[in-house]
């Protein structure tokens, strides 16, 4: 029987008193293909919604939450700008790209293969929250809405981020129509999009980055990895089309 433990890979950021957080990679779980690993097996896609196999999927959550005090609170993310509050997130009819909780042991989590994953937290532990934050939503706003959501929950919060992996600069190559929303977005930004092969380039962290210090978030670490760029460690929409698993990004307060 397979020892899954043995192979699990998870990057673990430290976000502060309390909390406790998590991205994991590719390997540690039971799906196969193009959901497996880099070599076909093993691969732990938690996204029910790719075209793995259901049975596989459900394993595979169930090793991530067994790195959690609880189930995680999974949804269905949608590229806009909502955001919920994780307790109330019982199943994935729910459509949002961030959760947020004060709870301790309410699991916020989302979920990516290319897109930006977020994690923020209070430093003394008393809110954090969970972005998804792909193009469309981080040119919408949805980091300034989570951290919105936050405040109102804890006005004095101080709050630490994370960047987690996502599609690198280089790699992210976009039509002219895109780098004009992030331009219009976020007018000031030095080294956010360059050109490429007659594409333009989006550096997603860079503009994460200026929309976390718009609403006053300086506290910022950035794991600067590639989804595209690594893929014996990860997923990537991009590099390998529809049929690809996803990651997930989780973090709780805790108990």
């Amino acid at each position: 029987m397979m020892n899954w433990k043995n192979e699990l890979g998870v990057i673990r950021p430290e976000l502060g008193a309390r909390v406790k957080a998590f991205f994991t990679e590719r390997v540690g779980g039971v799906s196969s293909g193009p959901w497996g690993g880099i070599d076909g097996i093993m691969g732990l896609n938690v996204g029910s919604r790719v075209g793995d196999n259901s049975g596989c999927v459900r394993m595979n959550r169930s090793i991530v939450a067994d790195l959690c005090p609880a189930e995680p609170r999974w949804m269905t993310q949608v590229h806009g700008i909502a955001v919920v509050n994780a307790e109330e997130v019982t199943d994935e009819s729910v459509q949002a790209d961030a959760q947020v909780t004060t709870q301790p042991g309410t699991v916020c989590v989302v979920q990516v293969a290319d897109c930006l994953p977020v994690l923020l937290a209070d430093a003394e532990g008393r809110v954090v929250g969970a972005v998804h934050a792909g193009w469309k939503s981080l040119a919408g706003g949805v980091i300034e809405a989570a951290v919105e959501a936050m405040r109102a929950k804890v006005p004095d919060c101080k709050l630490k981020t994370w960047l987690g992996p996502r599609i690198g600069f280089d790699d992210f190559e976009v039509g002219s129509e895109v780098a004009e929303v992030f331009r219009t977005k976020y007018p000031d930004v030095a080294g956010g999009i360059k050109t490429k092969d007659a594409k333009f380039c989006v550096n997603l962290a860079a503009y994460a980055k200026t929309a976390l210090n718009k609403v006053g978030v300086e506290d910022i670490e950035d794991c600067g990895l590639s989804t595209f760029a690594d893929a014996e460690r990860f997923y990537s929409y991009r590099r390998d089309g529809e049929q690809t698993g996803r990651h997930a990004a989780v973090i709780w307060i805790e108990q």
